[in-house]
């Protein structure tokens, strides 16, 4: 205790500093709006998420820099701005779910889907802010929590005070990321693909059974945030992310094709493939169709399959921490109803627990309304979902914020949480009588989205709490302002996902694909797995074979310990050309790196070469997806977009590619400073 009282925030308890203002407040809702929106760009595309809080950060003490705004104010926008980004998280993770289930109608949208998935959204967000307040003091003040990312974060906003930063590189980059965008939009650059048919022959002479087959080869996509995502989670993890792509299209996909193609006919492939997908004679003769076919529902289930193995192993790793982190909970939770209001001090005031108590109550309520009017579950499976859903959303919103203490958010396991939800809520409801005839599809991806939001939602704001904690932040203030933002993200999030959505399916339309939510251009990987699972334990729908495939194949990498079972069977479900710019991303942090142990550059000039870099690539990123996301309402509204080359030359796109590396190389490695400078914080990301 006598150590508790030792520690002393930047800011004292006894200063007073603007901190929840108005300029703050709508600073801090635009950022987290912009980080949201593009998060939800990327993690539908790629399947991945970057975390907000250094980016916010960034932007925030730019901003307020130029309006003479404080440390205080300014951590104020960096929790605003980065709550966003959690939003987002839970949103792509779930929501496309109810698309790809066709419990919703893309080509009919109506005001009551909006509405459903507005509500989840803020009240998944409150939730887990409610619960975070309700144990926040005994979190940011346990001295086996280290919160690096908080930390970093923390360290950031007192270096701005001496004049730090690096915004302009921020905003150079985002400015990079969004003309690439806009020229590709505009169809300057070409992305290469042809199918190689093998050769046909006899495979065993003397018998029926003929060679044949071939394989579907691309180039990388022009895409500066595919790689900066490759740079930001670096070679390592870029590797394996490609692997599962190499897997998917040099070894599985042909080998089905191999299968099925010297021995059905295009007849035959129209009758059993094509009513699902929707097309014509002439496009089903296309070898280059065919095996996007194939891709699609065969080997994407078995990616599934993978996804679930590598979800439950992650949990599994992490088995002694989950565990640790549900008995505080029942513990903390405990010190927190007792204790109560902790003195007067500024820097130790939450929300009240009667608020707590009553938005906690608010949430059960607004999930029984929506199981049982929207979902229409009935009386008995509408209590039991309510119920089902505060519990999971308090201990996994807990164990959210307890590994955030511990790893980070960046590395929080939110998928694999989400999907235990999912699956327990799914065993609930079968054991109760729920079926799919009951609506008990969409009450299952409804709780489990509710829990996604919350345990995102609740990471994030311990961390930022953490970082306050250290700066002398006003705790109730950043939850009010998180609550605010979690509205305003959840209001606008799913009109960002729906645009990307009919943008996609208008796209598809032109371009002969199928488009939408779970299509080769929009794959949402998780999304789909929560599709899957929740049609197949509630409605009997599950492809049980391809499944048990890709579970034995997840449970093959664990047993050749594999780093990441999960970033494989992710780089399966999506379209190679995707993967393989994650590579060439992570290929270019890996040369940065190969540089940097052969410069012998000091600890100092390391983390200055990592924190440019990450920021040249965050800006890269959401470069690129705001300026995707302008065009898409040009597409829906099926405008007559103008096309730069009919046949663009593939040379132009390679020499953007080559342009984004050098750009990821030589602008942190140039700004490495002297090895005398002391080091900056570091972004933790």
């Amino acid at each position: 205790m006598s150590e508790e009282k030792k520690f002393v925030p930047f800011i004292s308890p006894e200063t007073s500093l603007a901190e929840f203002t108005i300029r703050g407040l709508i600073i801090g809702l635009i950022l987290a709006v912009v980080l949201g929106a593009a998060n939800a760009y990327l993690g539908l595309k790629a399947g991945m998420t970057i975390a907000a809080t250094y980016p916010a950060a960034v932007l925030g003490m730019a901003i307020l820099k130029a309006m003479r705004g404080n440390i205080l104010e300014e951590n104020f926008v960096r929790t605003v701005g980065s709550i966003g980004e959690s939003v987002a998280a839970g949103a792509i993770f779930t929501l496309p779910a109810f698309f790809i289930a066709k419990i919703w109608d893309p080509k009919n949208i109506t005001i009551g889907n909006y509405a459903t998935a507005t509500i989840i959204l803020i009240i998944g967000g409150v939730l887990g802010i409610m619960f975070v307040a309700l144990l926040r003091r005994v979190m940011v003040e346990d001295k086996d929590l280290l919160f690096p990312e908080s930390t970093a974060a923390a360290e950031i906003h007192k270096s701005g005070q001496k004049g730090g930063g690096g915004s302009k590189y921020l905003f150079a980059a985002m400015g990079i990321g969004a003309v690439i965008q806009f020229f590709g939009q505009l169809s300057l650059f070409a992305t290469w693909e042809k199918f190689y048919a093998f050769f046909k022959s006899t495979l065993i002479p003397g018998t029926p059974i003929k060679a044949g087959g071939g394989m579907l080869l691309s180039s990388p996509g022009i895409s500066p945030a595919y790689m900066g995502v490759g740079y930001i989670i670096g070679p390592k993890y870029a590797s394996l992310n490609f692997s599962g792509g190499l897997l998917a299209w040099g070894l599985l996909a042909p080998i089905f094709y191999f299968l099925l193609f010297p021995y059905i006919s295009t007849a035959e492939f129209l009758q059993n493939w094509a009513v699902v997908a929707e097309t014509t004679v002439d496009k089903v003769s296309d070898p280059a169709f065919q095996i996007n076919q194939i891709w699609k529902y065969i080997v994407r289930p078995i990616a599934i399959g993978g996804m679930l193995m590598g979800a439950f192993y992650t949990l599994f790793k992490m088995r002694k921490s989950l565990a640790a982190g549900l008995a505080r909970s029942i513990s903390d939770v405990k010190k927190a109803a007792t204790g109560g209001q902790v003195g007067s001090i500024r820097t130790e005031k939450d929300l009240s627990f009667t608020i707590i108590i009553v938005g906690i109550i608010a949430v059960a309520v607004a999930t029984f309304l929506i199981t049982y009017f929207i979902f229409n579950t009935g009386l008995v499976p509408a209590i039991v979902a309510a119920t089902v859903l505060i519990v999971l959303a308090f201990f996994f919103a807990a164990i959210s914020g307890y590994l955030v203490g511990i790893i980070g958010s960046s590395n929080n396991p939110i998928s694999g949480l989400t999907l235990t939800a999912l699956v327990t809520t799914a065993l609930i409801m079968v054991l109760i009588g729920v079926d799919a005839q009951s609506g008990g599809v969409a009450a299952v991806l409804g709780v489990a989205a509710i829990v996604c939001v919350a345990a995102a939602v609740a990471g994030e704001m311990l961390q930022d709490l953490k970082a306050g904690h250290i700066l002398g932040g006003t705790p109730w203030k950043m939850q009010v302002g998180d609550i605010i933002g979690v509205l305003i993200s959840g209001l606008v999030m799913f009109f960002v996902l729906n645009l990307l959505n009919q943008a996609d399916i208008i796209q598809g339309i032109q371009k002969g694909y199928d488009g939408g939510f779970g299509s080769k251009s929009l794959p949402a990987p998780q999304a789909g797995l929560m599709a899957m699972l929740s049609q197949g334990i509630v409605g009997g729908q599950m492809a049980w074979a391809l499944i048990i495939v890709g579970l034995l194949m997840g449970l093959a990498f664990i047993m050749m310990q594999v780093k990441s079972p999960m970033l494989i069977a992710v780089g399966m479900y999506l379209p190679l050309e995707t993967t393989f710019a994650i590579f060439v991303g992570g290929l270019v942090k890996g040369i940065v790196d190969m540089v940097v142990e052969k410069r012998g550059y000091n600890e100092a000039q390391k983390v200055r070469i990592e924190n440019i870099g990450i920021l040249l690539a965050s800006g890269l990123i959401a470069g690129e997806a705001l300026m995707g996301l302008g065009f898409a309402p040009f597409r829906i509204a099926e405008f007559n977009i103008p096309i730069i080359f009919q046949q663009p030359h593939l040379l132009i796109g390679l020499v953007v590619i080559v342009i984004i590396a050098l750009i990821l190389i030589f602008i942190p490695l140039r700004n490495a400073g002297s090895k005398n400078e002391p080091a900056p914080p570091s972004a933790g990301m």
